[in-house]
């Protein structure tokens, strides 16, 4: 069956050279990280872990735009962690074959992965078809021309990420996401001020845990 989807490959950069360094241990707890990070922002922003590879993971979406605030935030997330890693993203959609309602198959899912393999360590290298999905609080950082292997010619991609903003930015309460109120997708009023929201999913977490615990 051919369906239409977003597909990004994601992984921690120089995992190899972490195991070598700093032995089998510790690249378990980095790996533990990233996988449990991986998974909470991907629940929460409704993104399939189509399967894990190793230090990576393939993500599936139905839709770009939350295929593109998962890769965002989980770049956010690293960088921001107690023990800061280097991920890499490659990122690209269209027509793909679902093959025994699991797997995918199609030129937008190789070009993804080629992608991945291509980014350096922070990058996120996007298809310029994604570009008008970007969340409005994300930012095309560069262009440039890529030699994919396997494919004639050079292939034009953007590197996305977040713009610099002040230590004291508002942030998102669920994602922790730096916002200005111009990109912020929603806000709400509670007792400790206006509240910015990343997204839809967010804005319906902070909701729902404000029902589950009113007095909170």
């Amino acid at each position: 069956m051919r369906v239409r989807r977003t597909l990004a490959f994601i992984d921690i950069s120089g995992f190899t050279a972490l195991t070598a360094s700093r032995g089998d241990e510790e690249a378990v707890e980095v790996l533990t990280v990233f996988r449990n990070a991986v998974r909470q922002v991907c629940a929460r922003r409704a993104v399939r872990v189509a399967k894990w590879l190793g230090d990576g993971a393939m993500l599936v979406s139905v839709e770009p735009r939350p295929a593109l605030e998962t890769v965002l935030e989980l770049q956010h997330r690293a960088r921001a962690a107690a023990r800061p890693m280097a991920i890499r993203c490659g990122i690209s959609t269209g027509s793909v074959i679902l093959l025994e309602g699991d797997d995918y198959i199609g030129h937008s899912v190789n070009l993804a992965a080629r992608l991945g393999d291509l980014a350096e360590a922070h990058e996120i290298l996007a298809v310029p078809e994604l570009v008008p999905f970007l969340p409005a609080w994300g930012v095309v950082l560069s262009c440039r021309d890529v030699s994919v292997r396997g494919l004639d010619g050079m292939v034009s991609v953007a590197c996305l990420g977040l713009p610099a903003r002040p230590a004291d930015c508002p942030t998102d309460p669920i994602c922790g996401l730096p916002l200005s109120p111009e990109v912020a997708f929603a806000r709400t009023v509670s007792s400790g001020g206006t509240l910015l929201f990343c997204s839809d999913s967010c804005l319906d977490t902070w909701q729902n845990r404000t029902a589950a615990h009113p007095a909170g």
